[in-house]
């Protein structure tokens, strides 16, 4: 069964009343799970060298999707992948701050859905382990200011952030419920261990399987911060990478290159665009490679909780029956400069705490990241070794170029490099295609589809009064059979980056105010053969159809539209 923009509602409606109490649990569990600015070339089964034994076994048992896209950053893919819509068509076409325009209001609008709102009435249990960031109420003063967070918006049960990035060690804005905590002071959760943000929410995803009563399906979403900055990890992690990366740069990436076309997840055809940085220049070497040893580290530490996740679904016996889908928002991130601890003046630790402890409320590292809550400076730059909680780093523009192998840009464009994300899909009972990988595009707004394909449930046209906007995507359910996506056109856009692709072309700008260039996605997906001056009309056929779905998906008006050549 298909569902495409609400075609086959009625009658998955129907369905799930006809099945009645007896067979809804044949419905699978199904789980979401994603990760935070990593690139397509991380995980082992996408041609990385990190130790990702737990995803590569969901891969090796399950559908990897060659082509598939999220929507650039963090903000606009979470609102994506909950609501099964474009994310300015739920308000939040930037991030988490009101523009102005009804596509840029920093908030899930009322005229969207969560997953989780549509998939409760249809019996199934909702819980949410991890980050949020689809809101920009973070401190509000009661009750009433909380509307956009995740118990507001479907979710039974909520562990995690409602901001997007900050410590991994002592993240602001940790809630339990609907209640701000802080680690030391939840009594649910007292690891045996220092508290770390990724154990943290592995561990409460595990607690809502075991606690899970069992006569009814579940989905979950376990959103996890790693590898997001700032570069953090438990020593024992970071410990086994050491020296996988002291050669530099290019060696990793031209390995990843290499098995990326051996795993058949690109074209042998396919090229690799240019390795940024040159490795024989860099002043502190080990400096740089001890990021990206952290780095590894974090998506290590991930990749155990996943794990874990699975190992309890085995014990209680859901494994079989449970639809696990991992995927990623955005691209590597090239974010850097000083404010994220690529500058100079790295410095040593001081002896005690230098500057009083932080208030709760106030964004400590989030925003201003200058010091720990109990009052320890933090340090930066280079010199400055990441991982424990006093540092603050980002691992810089040339390891995300090695992360988005073989592609271009980065995090925030919608080039390859920044909207291109390994997607795994695990299910026992219901893919038979074992180790095979699908080609066919599919995009973030496809997630609800085959949510709701799956559950029964019933997509409204109102809900609360409000006339609710119809689904976006199209069910991948037909994949897992080896049938066909029945959709051959994708928009994107964020902060003026824009791109369509229909069928094998894919027409791509970069900036607000950059020019149209076209590729073939079948001959060049790394994008290096530039084929607009060659094709005027194809050119100009493909931005007017993008520039319709902007007026149509609230992109337009927007706070970029003065300055995009249309």
């Amino acid at each position: 069964m298909k569902t495409v923009h609400g075609l086959f509602l009625p009658m998955v409606a129907t369905i799930a009343v006809l099945m009645g109490t007896a067979n809804a649990a044949e419905r699978p569990n199904i789980i979401l799970i994603m990760s935070d600015d990593m690139g397509y070339s991380d995980i082992g089964c996408y041609g990385g060298e990190i130790n990702t034994p737990n995803l590569d076994g969901l891969a090796a048992n399950g559908l990897r999707y060659s082509q598939f896209y999220n929507s650039a950053r963090c903000c606009p893919t979470r609102a994506s992948l909950l609501t099964g819509l474009h994310p300015h068509q739920t308000g939040i076409g930037h991030m988490v701050e009101d523009k102005g325009f009804d596509g840029y209001r920093g908030d899930l609008n009322e005229h969207c859905l969560t997953i989780a709102e549509v998939l409760k009435p249809a019996g199934y249990s909702t819980y949410m382990s991890g980050k949020w960031h689809v809101t920009k109420q973070l401190f509000p003063e009661d009750e009433s200011g909380k509307s956009n967070w995740p118990r507001q918006r479907g979710f039974e049960r909520f562990y995690g952030t409602i901001l997007g990035a900050g410590s991994l060690w002592d993240p602001t804005t940790l809630v339990r419920g609907n209640t701000h905590i802080t680690p030391d002071n939840d009594p649910e959760y007292r690891p045996a261990e220092p508290w770390y943000y990724t154990d943290a929410i592995s561990d409460n995803a595990v607690r809502y399987i075991r606690e899970h009563p069992g006569n009814n399906p579940f989905f979950m979403y376990v959103a996890y911060t790693a590898a997001h900055w700032p570069m953090h990890a438990r020593e024992r992690d970071i410990v086994k990478y050491k020296g996988m990366y002291d050669d530099g740069f290019e060696p990793i990436r031209k390995a990843r290159y290499e098995k990326l076309k051996e795993l058949g997840l690109i074209q042998k055809e396919c090229k690799r665009s240019p390795t940024i940085g040159n490795w024989d220049k860099v002043k502190d070497k080990a400096w740089e490679a001890r990021n990206m040893e952290v780095y590894a580290a974090m998506v290590d530490a991930m990749d155990q909780g996943i794990g874990r996740i699975v190992a309890e679904l085995k014990k209680q016996g859901e494994l079989e029956n449970t639809l696990i889908l991992f995927l990623q928002d955005n691209g590597g991130c090239a974010e850097g400069g000083k404010w994220l601890g690529r500058g100079d003046g790295g410095q040593p630790r001081a002896d005690k705490p230098t500057l009083p402890p932080m208030d709760r409320d106030e964004l400590q590292m989030e925003m201003k990241n200058k010091k720990t809550r109990d009052g320890w400076p933090v340090r930066k730059g280079v010199g400055v070794m990441a991982g424990p909680p006093d540092t603050y780093i980002s691992y810089g523009k040339e390891w995300a170029n090695v992360s988005n192998t073989p592609f271009k840009e980065y995090k925030h464009y919608v080039h390859e490099g920044g909207i291109s994300t390994p997607l795994i899909a695990h299910w026992p009972k219901g893919i038979k295609r074992k180790n095979r990988i699908e080609h066919q595009p599919g995009q973030i707004i496809d997630i609800m589809a085959t949510c709701v394909d799956l559950s029964g449930a019933r997509y409204p046209s109102e809900f609360k009064g409000h006339e609710i906007t119809p689904m976006q995507g199209t069910s991948l359910v037909p994949t897992f059979d080896g049938g066909a996506i029945d959709r051959d056109t994708l928009y994107f856009e964020h902060e003026g980056n824009r791109a369509i692709r229909k069928g094998k072309w894919k027409l791509v700008a970069k900036g607000a105010n950059g020019a149209w260039q076209l590729y073939d996605m079948d001959a060049d997906r790394s994008e290096m053969n530039d084929l607009a001056k060659s094709n005027p009309e194809r050119v100009l056929q493909l931005a007017k159809e993008w520039n319709d779905w902007a007026v149509r998906a609230l992109v337009t008006p927007g706070p970029y539209d003065k300055e995009v050549k249309k």
